[in-house]
């Protein structure tokens, strides 16, 4: 089923028809505690999106290359999160010396990229779905796009609610969140007839 799916539909499903946040509700923590601002939010969005397009390569070229020759697949969860960890290690220090205030206002957010549960998604659907390289390189990066997407029309759409009162007392913080967030689920799942994977 997934060999006919073109790798361009792969790129295109998985920001929109396939949202990995609004489809499949992976990555929901950091989406609700940094969608709070804009920059921070651009911030972490572009390093989801840079993580999880890397280590969905790095992880196929271990499962392919070193896990399945040695019959070792069983081990595929530890192995995913250590290529994880040690990328966002590595993204981690490189951040610290680039933006210093990108950095800061990440806080402990950055270090939990790593438990970031849509970037070990998209790692496992992609084994899940038997995509090759290029098509894992591609849904990797949607996916990380998708997620982008979603938590910068969200720290847009909390920005300008800061600015108004009409928020009912009741919903404020948390509640209005998650209800903003099930609107644009339901505004993506729109998207659903045209290409779905997975």
């Amino acid at each position: 089923m997934t060999s006919s799916i073109t790798p361009v539909a792969i790129l295109f499903a998985s920001i929109f028809t396939s949202n990995i946040l609004l489809s499949n509700f992976l990555g929901m923590c950091s989406f609700l505690s940094i969608s709070k601002e804009l920059k921070t939010s651009v911030g972490l969005g572009a390093a989801v999106t840079f993580v999880m397009a890397v280590t969905c390569v790095l992880n196929w070229l271990v499962y392919t290359y070193i896990l399945i020759p040695l019959n070792l697949d069983y081990l595929r969860f530890i192995v995913f999160i250590v290529v994880i960890a040690a990328f966002v290690q590595l993204l981690e220090m490189i951040i610290e010396r680039v933006s210093e205030g990108l950095y800061a206002a990440l806080g402990i957010f950055l270090p939990l990229i790593t438990v970031n549960c849509a970037i070990m998604g998209a790692s496992l659907f992609m084994i899940i779905r038997k995509y090759d390289l290029f098509k894992s390189l591609l849904f990797g990066l949607g996916s990380g796009l998708g997620w982008f997407l979603a938590i910068l029309a969200m720290a847009g759409i909390r920005q300008k609610m800061a600015k108004t009162s009409r928020v009912p007392r009741g919903l404020e913080g948390a509640g209005i969140t998650l209800v903003i967030t099930g609107m644009m689920a339901l505004a993506f799942m729109g998207f659903n007839g045209m290409i779905q994977i997975g």
